[in-house]
């Protein structure tokens, strides 16, 4: 049996195979369990976990080179913006590359995670058994509990209503071909549907609705992709300035959303997540795009806007964003409203030492990078050589920062988890550092033991003792 804690991993999706991964690279024992049969959670597309779901035609809205593992290269034959095909085959590749995928259970989801009085946990999984680990990563994702109006917009409404995480393509999962259909919302969901709903011989007419007005990102400016030129703006620079540059690349090189049509933005640049289109703008210059304000009422088969106006439609998608939930917890033991959580480099909760968040942010930026070092972090931890603050150094800290993000963001569920891609990096590197410090100060002592090894050994004794059977070796051999 290792000496080091064994780690129960929940989701094979970006986030937890980049875990996985620095799990193994540190020799610690650990088993991941993914509801669907292969890894890639969103970016697996019909992916039969029951959660995930993308529509067909989804690419990635960052630059490759922004979006791959530091360890593990995008290969340089892909686009600068790659299809959900080739992304699911570089997750493949990876876990296939660094030799994990023995430690994925795949169609087998944690259906409960109980925290015990020893301070290990009691996981209970799909196929009815239950396992003693001492620490917890979870990395089951917040793209997949859908967000509805809430209240509901009054009125009844005879026509379809679906939630774009249910859209696959014109003609599923309803049809939408030839029909008068209205988009709510301002994501980058919202953009890519209306988009492919406006093409010719798709919908007959399409209304792109927001509730707020949102500026527009480009993938491409002055031939170059956009996203990549953050890289140039030094890190922790103030957000005025941020703000101010930002507000000069919307003036030259996008114009005024009002100018399409569409509402004006009730907040400076970088207040609020970007919303990142190549063609929406084109598509409304045209008039291929009707840009409409909020829904405010149904009335049959008719959808009334807050301006008045009255348009008869077949069919609303609602592109109203998603829910952060934990399915596998008690109620009361993780508590999130409006997709709150308050975590410490949003991974620790500070009063628990062996339970992780990995990928519960919502980056300016990619996932992944930043969860490959949240993984590495957690592992530096495991092993004894990082070493956390106190509980109130970390609450101290997690009080600054989202005192910090609520004076620069439009206050929103959407924003609760708001990082900058660099200047997060670079916080979550120079902590780690700091805790290095502090582990060596104290003789890299690992703060998490490893005892559920033991408690597995020691019940599977005793299982086997009341079946009649004496021999510690069959008890072993069962675990």
């Amino acid at each position: 049996m290792s000496s080091l804690p064994r780690v129960c991993v929940i989701g094979a999706g970006s986030s937890g195979i980049a875990a996985c991964k620095a799990l193994k690279d540190k020799g610690i024992p650990f088993d991941c369990f993914e509801a669907g049969s292969e890894v890639g959670g969103n970016w697996r597309f019909n992916n039969d976990n029951q959660m995930s779901n993308i529509y067909k035609s989804l690419h990635i809205n960052t630059h490759r080179d922004r979006m791959e593992y530091k360890d593990y290269p995008m290969p340089r034959s892909y686009a600068d913006y790659p299809g959900h095909k080739k992304i699911l085959d570089y997750f493949i590749d990876y876990v296939n590359h660094f030799g994990f995928r023995k430690n994925i259970r795949f169609k087998n989801p944690v259906v409960h995670a109980d925290y015990q009085d020893d301070e290990t946990w009691l996981v209970k999984t799909g196929d009815g058994k239950q396992q003693y680990y001492d620490a917890l990563i979870v990395s089951n994702g917040h793209h997949w509990s859908q967000r509805w109006p809430d209240p509901p917009f009054p009125g009844k409404f005879t026509g379809k209503i679906i939630h774009s995480h249910s859209y696959v393509d014109p003609e599923n999962p309803i049809k939408l071909t030839g029909k008068r259909v209205v988009v709510l919302g301002m994501g980058n969901s919202a953009m890519d549907i209306t988009v492919e709903l406006c093409r010719p011989g798709v919908a007959e007419k399409v209304f792109l609705a927001a509730r707020r007005g949102a500026y527009i990102i480009p993938n491409y400016l002055f031939g170059k992709p956009l996203d990549k030129s953050t890289e140039l703006i030094p890190v922790h620079t103030p957000f005025w300035l941020k703000s101010f540059i930002m507000g000069l690349v919307f003036r030259f090189g996008v114009g005024k959303v009002e100018d399409f049509g569409l509402q004006k933005p009730d907040h400076k640049p970088g207040a609020a997540h970007p919303t990142i289109s190549q063609d929406i703008l084109v598509r409304l210059g045209r008039g291929d795009v009707t840009p409409k304000p909020n829904i405010e009422s149904y009335n049959g088969n008719k959808v009334k806007f807050a301006d008045g106006s009255e348009e008869e439609i077949d069919a609303v998608i609602y592109c109203t964003g998603y829910n952060v939930k934990f399915p596998f917890f008690d109620k009361n033991f993780i508590s999130v409203k409006d997709n709150h959580l308050p975590l410490f480099h949003r991974m620790i909760k500070p009063e628990f030492k062996n339970l992780f968040f990995v990928g519960l942010y919502q980056p300016l930026g990619a996932i992944m990078p930043l969860a490959e070092f949240q993984g590495k972090w957690i592992s530096e931890y495991l092993t004894g050589n990082y070493q956390m603050p106190s509980i109130k150094e970390m609450n101290q800290s997690i009080e600054k920062y989202e005192s910090k993000m609520k004076k620069r963001y439009v206050a929103s569920t959407r924003h609760t988890m708001q990082v900058d891609f660099e200047d997060f990096l670079y916080d979550m590197k120079s902590e780690l550092k700091k805790g290095k410090k502090r582990a060596d100060k104290n003789g890299n002592k690992p703060t998490v033991k490893a005892i559920a090894q033991h408690k597995q050994v020691s019940k599977n004794e005793i299982i086997s003792h009341k079946n009649g059977t004496k021999s510690k070796t069959r008890a072993l051999a069962k675990t």
